[in-house]
């Protein structure tokens, strides 16, 4: 049987029947509802940022400050220490006039001139007068390492013959420090002026100086080796602008040499390539390491015939092709060139070709081979005149030489035959072939040098550049690596800050980090005038910053935008969200009003009473 509970006696007031409910509440509004209402709002804000964590991009802190102040000075610092030697004068000139009258000059010549790797910041200069009477020299800063007087002798010199290449070793024993560009004048040897630029980092001016006027030509002279050799590298306006180097952003160039037979039917050439190699390409390799890393290949090629045309012409007993031609002589459809499986990445490949010509045999006038009656084939310049090396370069490209074969024109065969170039015809070709591997890197391709103030004999060197030309390549080679190291960083830092959803990797930040302090030592060494480590140094800082820039996460699809982001969410959390956001707002609007119905009944009740 079921228990029945006795009644429970209800407190409450009865509530008079004359209260209007729309107006007045005789009990306490309860919370409940306000508080399960409002604790689902706060547990929505709540999740916000645990949602909005979940969903967040990674970013790799870079250095923006670093950045930006490398890109606002990205310069370097080369310090150039010369100093000139007088030997011989018997009216014994002041050093220090010597002095201001050769920085006067030195000032002139680099006044309008912005050539980047330049050292017109850090100068210092030092003469001595080094006569038989007396010596008197200026005071550089460091004494070890420039001139001692008594140490070269015009006596023991003998600068008045023809044995340049003994002399520059002489003065190599006596002068050979680096960082140092000497030139020596001697007073004596003869009528005119003869300036010799040598191999290493010297030259010698000789000739007979009498009055005051022909010493200012000797101070001009002297100031026009100190900038425009042994700064500018003996161009007019520096290295070629912009990329003056053909040296790829990993600091590696390849070197493909190519031997071009157009008509293999009636001969065909080949090369004793591995000798060159050793002899010749070598010593190359070698002293270009610190600018590049350089490797080479050779392939011999048949049946490629030319794109342009040419003209026979009685004057010069040849068939011609002339400047005009040059842009349609490379045939791309058929010279096969790159196939070159070691240039990956960003590397350079430079072409050398040998284009050899077949011989007019009389059964090919049967048929339609323009090649067959293009031999010899030469160049004109536009001079009216045959050029000597029958080849021309194609910048960041490479060069083409035309090889005619000896006795082309006398020789008739029916059957082809095989030959290998003499080593006599290699040396030549690649002596051409030196030259414009020169003139790519912006080098002079002969050994003689115009200036304003007289002209300049170039030793050359047996490594193909001389160390002056090395030290001016490294220069230059450091300061265009930093400015493009400069501007690459400066790029992908406004690039990610436009960007603030792009993934950026850890291993981005640290290739970045890795780039700045590779350019801080380029800055470093090149203040100290260690040319070749700046250059090796500003080349690794280019290419980590290059890597940076075109790591796979930036060029992969990884901007994850704020839009794309509230594409998805908000068909799901804004609906939700709105709901929430109402039913709180309207229970809390509900509760104040019981509340404020409850206040008016509680008052009225306590006036009543």
């Amino acid at each position: 049987m079921s228990e029945i509970s006795p009644e429970v006696p209800d407190n409450r007031q009865d509530a008079p029947s004359h209260v209007d409910p729309n107006s007045t509440r005789i009990t306490k509004p309860g919370v409940k509802r306000l508080v399960l209402t409002l604790s689902v709002l706060f547990s929505l804000v709540l999740g916000f940022p645990f949602l909005w964590k979940s969903v967040e991009i990674y970013r790799s802190s870079l250095p923006f400050g670093e950045i930006s102040e490398m890109e606002s000075n990205p310069s370097l610092s080369f310090p150039c220490r010369f100093q000139a030697v007088f030997i011989n004068f018997n009216s014994n000139p002041s050093p220090n006039h010597l002095q201001l009258s050769i920085l006067d000059k030195i000032t002139e010549l680099t006044s309008n001139s912005s050539q980047c790797g330049a050292c017109a910041n850090d100068l210092a200069l030092s003469v001595t007068v080094d006569s038989i009477s007396s010596c008197t020299q200026t005071h550089p800063t460091d004494n070890s390492n420039y001139y001692r007087c008594g140490a070269i002798s015009a006596v023991d010199f003998d600068f008045s013959n023809d044995d340049d290449d003994g002399v520059d070793e002489l003065l190599e024993s006596v002068l050979g420090v680096k960082n140092v560009y000497s030139v020596v004048v001697v007073n004596g040897g003869g009528e005119g002026i003869r300036a010799v630029v040598g191999k290493y980092r010297h030259a010698w001016i000789v000739g007979s100086v009498e009055e005051e006027e022909e010493e200012s030509v000797l101070v001009s002279r002297v100031a026009e080796i100190f900038v425009k050799m042994f700064v500018n590298g003996g161009t007019e306006n520096g290295l070629i602008h912009g990329e003056f180097m053909p040296v790829g952003a990993d600091r590696r160039i390849v070197l493909s040499f190519n031997l071009l037979n157009a008509e293999p039917n009636d001969w065909v050439y080949d090369w004793d390539f591995q000798r060159v190699d050793e002899t010749l390409l070598a010593p190359i390799i070698k002293v270009l390491g610190p600018i590049a890393n350089i490797s080479v290949e050779s392939q011999v090629l048949y049946h490629t015939p030319k794109s342009s045309f040419s003209y026979w012409d009685e004057k010069w007993k040849s068939y011609i092709f002339s400047t005009k031609d040059l842009p349609f002589f490379v045939n791309s459809n058929e010279w096969h060139l790159d196939t070159s499986i070691a240039a990956g990445g960003r590397s350079k490949i430079l072409q050398f070709v040998v284009y050899i010509l077949l011989l007019p045999s009389p059964f090919i006038h049967f048929l339609y081979v323009p090649s067959a009656k293009e031999c010899p084939l030469s160049l004109l310049l536009p001079t009216g005149e045959i050029s000597k090396t029958n080849g021309f370069i194609s910048p960041m490209w490479g060069g083409v030489v035309v090889w005619n074969p000896p006795g082309c024109l006398n020789s008739e065969t029916n059957h082809p035959s095989r030959h290998t170039m003499s080593r006599e015809d290699l040396q030549a070709v690649f002596e051409v072939f030196m030259g414009q591997f020169r003139q790519l890197f912006g080098l002079k391709s002969n050994n003689l040098y115009i200036g304003a103030s007289g002209t300049y004999h170039l030793l050359p060197s047996g490594k193909g550049f001389t160390e002056w030309e090395l030290d001016v390549l490294s220069r230059q080679f450091a300061c265009f690596n930093l400015h493009s190291c400069a501007t690459t960083l400066g790029s992908l830092s406004r690039l990610v800050q436009s960007l603030p959803r792009m993934i950026i990797m850890d291993e981005i930040g640290k290739l970045v980090q890795f780039s700045l302090e590779a350019a801080k030592l380029a800055q470093s060494n090149a203040s100290l005038g260690d040319n070749e480590s700046s250059a090796v140094s500003s080349g690794q800082a280019r290419s980590l910053a290059e890597d940076a820039f075109f790591h796979p996460s930036i060029m992969s699809i990884s901007y994850y935008s704020f839009e794309h982001c509230f594409a998805i969410y908000s068909p799901f959390f804004l609906p939700v969200s709105m709901h929430v956001l109402l039913a709180a707002l309207r229970e809390w609007k509900r509760y104040k009003q019981e509340k404020a119905k409850y206040t008016a009944w509680k008052a009225k009740v306590k006036v009543e009473s």
